[in-house]
């Protein structure tokens, strides 16, 4: 594994978990990872469970002992460990967005055909993809008990940088991130809801807003373009916020539904505010994480004196992945889909199958984030979402 912070600890719980839980045709060893810092990561590989740390990832693409690559990294690093691993035949799982531009994640998914051609795997980490309610919403979609689908509704919303003083943190830095609130938690719901639809997003208009433009270095050697303000008769070292804080759009699907999303990072009080729903001719389903082991359900098919929206409790063995976990009304957690995407990928490898979401998944789904951007930065309105080529959507 690549990286060792809040995803690297999401995906280390994941990999020590996934043969304790599932039944899985091959045993995961957790053998390296890797980090810029060398005592950071040592103390990284100790918590964690990794048997040996490394600062230098190009180490472990090289060694035949290591048969998967974890890429856990900001978004600037995403196309170069990847493609790299790839070519050297190492499956890879790489966390969302998959890339911080078109061309890096048509790269991407490009290396990623031609390797599957060789048996070599690859996913990318949309993890909500794998909280049971969110499966099940899925199925009961495609089993056709909502209907015509019209109407989409997403909104991801926290707050953790509302204060000015929170300091300007490489997911704030275009050059790391790629984008703001947009690629960081808008590409969660534009996966979502493209992959409970089945349908994918062809058309957006859409704004985006950055509310504070300036923020304290986390550091005077960060190496960034800094100014001083004056604060109390003290100078303090910032420098530009060059993301997006919110984005809001409109989209048209393939299929014919119309939506709303909306992602930002500003609503004060949302720590984690996921939701989707979605409307149909027969009905609707919703999904919000804050009650993540619920769907709410309405069945228009029903006689009128009995309509209104159904809790259904997603922790029966025969909903998604919790045949493995704890008897029903026993609720999972957030760490619970990274064990479940962890399953998924270690099974299609053992059976040649082929993940999802792909490479070309992703890159769709950064093709819907780059069509938002160019919408918004030059105010034209209606903006066609690129399509994927041929070679890579194959």
């Amino acid at each position: 594994m690549v990286g060792y912070a809040f995803m690297g600890a999401a995906h280390s719980q994941a990999w020590r978990t996934v043969n304790r839980v599932f039944d899985l045709p091959l045993h995961v060893r957790m053998t390296a990872v890797c980090g810029r810092d060398e005592a950071n990561v040592a103390a990284a590989a100790a918590r964690l469970g990794w048997q040996e740390h490394t600062t230098d990832w190009r180490s472990l693409v090289t060694r035949d002992d290591i048969d998967l690559i974890d890429v856990c990294t900001p978004g600037d690093s995403h196309a170069e460990i990847a493609i790299a691993a790839l070519a050297a035949g190492k499956h890879v799982l790489c966390e969302k967005p998959l890339a911080n531009t078109i061309a890096e994640a048509r790269e991407m998914a490009a290396a990623a055909a031609r390797a599957e051609a060789n048996g070599v795997r690859s996913m990318c980490g949309f993890n909500y993809r794998r909280v049971p309610a969110v499966t099940l919403m899925r199925r009961m979609v495609a089993d056709g008990r909502i209907g015509e689908i019209r109407h989409i509704r997403a909104v991801y919303l926290q707050d953790w940088i509302t204060d000015p003083q929170f300091p300007l943190v490489w997911r704030l830095q275009k050059d790391k991130a790629g984008s703001g609130a947009l690629g960081d938690i808008g590409a969660h719901i534009i996966d979502l809801t493209q992959f409970v639809s089945g349908q994918r997003i062809t058309g957006v208009t859409a704004l985006t807003e950055t509310f504070v433009k300036e923020r304290p270095l986390p550091q005077a050697s960060s190496g960034l373009s800094a100014s001083t303000e004056e604060n109390g008769g003290s100078g303090t070292a910032t420098g530009p916020v060059t993301v997006d804080d919110a984005a809001l759009f409109l989209a048209r699907l393939d299929g014919g539904a119309i939506a709303t999303y909306e992602a930002t990072r500003f609503a004060t009080g949302r720590k984690n505010g996921l939701r989707v729903e979605i409307n149909g001719s027969r009905g609707s389903v919703a999904f919000d994480f804050e009650r993540m082991n619920e769907l709410e359900f309405y069945d228009a098919t029903e006689p009128s004196g009995e309509q209104g929206f159904t809790r259904i409790l997603v922790t029966e063995p025969d909903h998604p992945y919790l045949s493995a976990w704890w008897p029903p009304g026993h609720g999972i957690g957030y760490e619970h889909a990274f064990t479940h995407q962890a399953r998924d990928l270690v099974e299609a490898i053992a059976t040649g199958g082929s993940p999802t979401p792909s490479f070309a998944d992703a890159l769709q789904v950064q093709l819907v984030l780059d069509a938002v951007i160019r919408s918004a930065d030059h105010g034209s309105g209606w903006t066609d979402v690129e399509p994927i080529l041929a070679e890579v959507a194959a």
